[in-house]
């Protein structure tokens, strides 16, 4: 137990101190920003409100401008579900359709200028739209993921699209900015725990970690410039 608690510590000081990203390192011909989940229901009311994800709308909003001016894509995903469905009989926790709990958050809606996917289960990846989208920019191959939850709809995101990518011979990226992604602290799942690890097992499957996608050029953590993917 003594040996797992120090392996722990260990891995929460490298997965938490991370340098910052320049944004000017981005391929702006192959790289969409991805945020998922941010909706009412798992930020701001419902069974699965989460205070914690307040703190991640700006940075996202942040990275939604830059995208905007530079005229690389957006893509949110939105948990939604009919109530009367069996998946949301066994996860009744999960965002109602029609309902202001499956919404995007008012700060990201505002921004706008994205292209909005229904999320019907814990990987967005796997939509139908999402994979026509792909396939409507071929030239997509790089990813910065941001919203909730780290260790769930985030984490299997990343290592779907990692695998994915892999397996169509193509090289890709997909870029973490921890100052943009968030779990919740709820009963058994501990949040120090949950977000440190799915940090860790992303990283170990291809994900590059950063502290944040550095957006202005100066920042009090070390910044550095991105080779060519993983």
């Amino acid at each position: 137990m003594e040996k797992a608690k120090t392996t722990f510590q260990g891995i929460y000081g490298m997965m938490w101190d991370k340098p910052a990203l320049r944004a000017e390192m981005l391929n702006r011909d192959k790289t969409a920003l991805v945020i998922i989940d941010m909706v009412n229901g798992f930020v701001r009311e419902g069974q699965m409100k989460n205070d914690l994800a307040e703190d991640i709308i700006e940075p996202i909003v942040d990275l939604m401008k830059y995208f905007k001016e530079n005229r690389m894509p957006v893509v949110a995903f939105g948990d939604c579900h009919e109530k009367d469905s069996p998946e949301f009989d066994r996860y009744p926790e999960h965002c109602v359709k029609g309902t202001s709990e499956a919404e995007i958050v008012r700060e990201i809606a505002e921004e706008g200028g994205y292209d909005y996917i229904v999320k019907s289960s814990t990987n967005g990846f796997l939509e139908e739209e999402f994979q026509q989208w792909l396939a409507d920019h071929p030239d997509i191959t790089d990813f910065v993921i941001t919203g909730v939850c780290t260790d769930i709809c985030v984490m299997q995101f990343c290592l779907t699209a990692k695998a994915w990518f892999d397996k169509m011979g193509k090289t890709s990226r997909m870029i973490l900015p921890l100052n943009a992604v968030e779990t919740y602290d709820k009963g058994g799942h501990q949040i120090t725990l949950t977000n440190t690890m799915a940090v860790y097992f992303m990283e170990e499957n291809g994900t590059e970690v950063y502290f944040e996608i550095n957006l202005k050029g100066t920042n009090p953590f070390e910044i550095i410039d991105a080779a060519e993917g993983k």
